[in-house]
């Protein structure tokens, strides 16, 4: 009986072997951002790509940021799920793991005394990471100007400030001047946070978290990095997404951002559903049955852009 079931068991690991090494799709490559890079060890940082099947060539390439209110991450819902969804459609999607503050800061309010993780070390982090997939557009086959960044409540205002701060080399202070350009050539925002400033839909959470416990109290700091303020004719396209009954992040936020955009002449798509909620990213079931459309949306407009 027990030879039987050993034998039972061997062969069905082989055939699922088989099946595994018969399925397209390539296996997921995690990417330490800043190995190599003297004077930091941030092996933490990471970008985990999600690449299209060996023989289909990937229409564009997309950095997902997930969101969690700069003190944590939502990597599954707003991370692997969607780059999943991204990798069925024929885009190249990369998970960054960028530096957030972490729930130690949220707890105790530590950074009171110690600088932690603040502004601007996520910003490196996802310049540093256009940097990596636009030099290796080639290597995996996707153009090199069709390289986004996709971010999700604070992953979205992460998005956002890779767009607006493009010309701002985040990178000079470790050393690095890239020879690619590190602006993205496309946006997708997904119920960001975009103000800073304005208290009645300010996320305080995420201000705190990106700003550190004496810098959110910081005018100078707060009005930068709203990014309804800065906004200037040389962002690239934005798509943008949220819903009304938003309960974490006001919905307010993205009208700040579609009047900023309208007035200053970006070309843009704003979706607003009535329902949905927050934190959804591309799982169905936690979508409404209203708001699972803006996976389609973004696909189209991706492809008329």
């Amino acid at each position: 009986m027990t030879n039987s079931r050993t034998k039972s068991i061997i062969l069905f690991i082989a055939m699922l072997c088989i099946v595994m090494m018969a399925l397209p799709c390539r296996a997921q490559q995690r990417i330490s951002i800043w190995d190599g890079v003297k004077g930091y060890s941030g092996s933490e940082v990471t970008l985990t790509a999600f690449l299209p099947p060996a023989d289909k060539k990937p229409t564009a390439a997309v950095i997902v940021c997930p969101g969690g209110s700069y003190f944590w991450l939502s990597k599954k819902t707003e991370g692997t799920d969607v780059a999943r969804w991204l990798q069925s459609e024929g885009i190249a999607a990369f998970v960054l793991n960028y530096r957030v503050a972490g729930i130690g800061s949220f707890i105790t309010h530590y950074r009171l005394f110690v600088r932690g993780t603040r502004f601007p070390d996520m910003m490196e982090d996802v310049s540093r990471s256009i940097q990596i997939v636009r030099e290796n557009a080639n290597k995996y086959g996707f153009p090199m100007n069709r390289i986004g960044v996709m971010g999700f409540s604070a992953g979205g205002h992460l998005a956002l400030m890779s767009a607006e701060f493009a010309d701002v080399n985040y990178l000079s202070a470790r050393g690095i001047r890239p020879a690619v350009p590190l602006r993205p050539d496309f946006i997708a925002a997904i119920y960001p946070v975009v103000t800073m400033t304005d208290s009645r839909y300010v996320h305080r959470r995420s201000r705190r978290a990106l700003l550190g416990e004496w810098g959110k109290h910081n005018r100078v700091m707060r009005d930068s990095l709203s990014m309804e303020k800065h906004l200037r004719k040389g962002c690239p396209p934005v798509f943008m997404m949220n819903c009304k009954d938003d309960p974490t992040v006001k919905y307010q936020n993205s009208l700040l951002l579609d009047s900023a955009l309208t007035a200053n002449g970006i070309p843009h798509q704003y979706i607003q559903y009535k329902t949905g909620g927050h934190g959804f990213g591309a799982d169905p079931e936690k979508n409404s049955k209203e708001s699972i459309g803006w996976k389609e949306k973004f696909i189209k407009w991706l492809k008329n852009n």
